[in-house]
């Protein structure tokens, strides 16, 4: 899992053809999964972080599970300050929890609870991100991990820097700082090598009691602060690269070179023919700020980026290699969401037969590993009733559903819709509205049912303390 990773952000095309932004970066481990597994053009992850992580642990999408944008602190939704005239609805601000009584929270059958069961080891490593500070979940080892390094509540670290002790600071509580690495404290080392470190340690650890595991290594990056990995980052420098865009490269660059040393560590194991590796990112690309050059431009041709959504929000890279399964150098286009995986790896680790608290919405893969089946008219939804402040106009309070190419973006704020044939209008300029109002009725119709069947509430008029109407109850023009 890498943080906030676009699916321009490769040299892998996810596109029809390779393009500017293929070309800039370097990540030729990533190339080699997919010559060696399966690429999918088609994954999609949700707007920004917690909720993608909350799905992938649970198998539900936001709109049941609740947690419909990042966690931050107990009991406080991170953005209600910057609404002008909207008051944020309920929503799980708490994130994830195996305390039943905790409010705001989401309690479920996780992941690697299933895989305890199933005689697994689990392993976390890096960013973890499933709930608020003060509460139980902000400890993956609450969630059903048995080993958890780097984990806890922040969505981004203080420092990638070991020289910076990865922000600790003595006498000084940073809020942000990277557990569990004190071994590497004041050592020259960046961040993404340390947590691949311990990640292979982890494995040593395990094959000594030859127990079948499962490694969650969520990196930090490519989340800010962009720093530059110094390691990387002078060739980025040569190519006329300003600071910014050049440590944003490394950091890519830098992720990748873990993941070929993860693939090779396999190799020397002979882990390889027996291990699944499934790689994708939570969210669309950072482009609406803090980026260099034009804004809203990094992830083209789709449009916009992290938490818009847009495509540029929402669209992820996604691979998935698994060695006398899945036909190396295939290719799915099918629509899929990251509850997805949740279901595929209970399927994959035959530990599909044991109950669960939840109802998910996931989609077993196995169908598309083994015979490239392609889904048709599936159903994808999102919703986000939040806004951050000093954002574009791209950048707003939203639900949206799509069903094969049909994307339905319903704008809380201005109760408007936009619809877009994303095959023929992969960047989402033309609305066609006005041209297809029977099929977006009837999209709006679906979507309205879904919000409501849910945990989706939509943002409240402060003046009038009335909610904004669903999708359903608003006419299309």
């Amino acid at each position: 899992m890498v943080d906030d990773l676009g699916w321009q952000d490769c040299s892998l095309p996810f596109f029809t053809e390779k393009t500017t932004w293929n070309k800039l970066y370097h990540t030729p481990n990533l190339e080699k999964l997919a010559a060696q597994g399966m690429k999918f053009t088609n994954a999609f992850g949700n707007q920004n972080c917690t909720p993608s992580r909350v799905s992938l642990m649970t198998g539900m999408n936001p709109i049941n599970h609740g947690v419909n944008s990042w966690t931050l602190d107990k009991n406080i939704s991170p953005e209600e300050v910057a609404f002008m005239h909207l008051r944020t609805p309920r929503w799980k601000m708490n994130g994830l929890s195996k305390d039943r009584t905790l409010e705001n929270s989401v309690y479920a059958t996780l992941l690697p609870e299933l895989l305890v069961s199933g005689g697994y080891s689990t392993i976390h490593i890096g960013k973890a991100h499933f709930a608020a500070f003060s509460t139980p979940g902000s400890d993956p080892l609450t969630l059903g991990f048995q080993t958890n390094i780097g984990g806890f509540s922040a969505g981004q670290p203080a420092s990638y820097y070991g020289l910076d002790s990865f922000g600790f600071r003595s006498n000084i509580k940073v809020k942000r700082a990277v557990p569990h690495l004190q071994e590497y404290w004041g050592k020259d080392i960046f961040l993404t090598d340390a947590l691949t470190r311990k990640a292979l340690s982890s494995l040593d650890s395990l094959r000594l009691l030859n127990k079948p595991f499962f490694l969650h290594f969520s990196h930090y990056a490519i989340h800010t602060p962009l720093q530059s990995d110094k390691k990387f980052v002078q060739k980025y420098y040569d190519q006329g690269l300003d600071t910014v865009e050049a440590s944003y490269a490394a950091l890519i660059e830098g992720m990748d070179h873990s993941l070929g040393v993860l693939m090779e560590y396999l190799d020397q194991k002979n882990l390889s023919d027996r291990t699944m590796i499934v790689f994708l990112s939570d969210n669309g690309g950072l482009s609406d700020v803090v980026r260099g050059g034009k804004r809203n431009f990094h992830n083209t041709p789709l449009r916009s980026g992290k938490t818009s959504g847009y495509d540029g929000g929402l669209r992820i890279p996604m691979v998935v290699r698994w060695p006398g399964v899945i036909k190396a150098s295939s290719i799915s286009t099918s629509n899929v969401m990251i509850e997805d995986v949740f279901t595929t790896i209970r399927s994959v680790a035959g530990v599909d037969h044991l109950p669960l608290i939840q109802k998910t919405d996931g989609l077993d893969l196995m169908p598309i590993f083994k015979k490239q089946t392609h889904i048709k008219n599936r159903t994808l939804t999102w919703h986000h009733p939040h806004l951050i402040a000093g954002r574009s106009s791209d950048v707003y309070p939203f639900s949206a559903i799509r069903i094969n190419q049909w994307k339905l973006i319903y704008a809380h704020t201005t109760e408007h819709f936009e619809l877009f044939n994303t095959d023929s209008d992969i960047g989402e300029k033309t609305n066609l509205i006005l041209q297809e109002k029977q099929r977006a009725a009837r999209m709006a119709k679906r979507l309205g049912r879904k919000l409501k069947a849910g945990f989706a509430y939509m943002p409240i008029l402060k003046n009038t303390g009335k909610a904004i109407p669903y999708p359903d109850e608003v006419a299309i023009h």
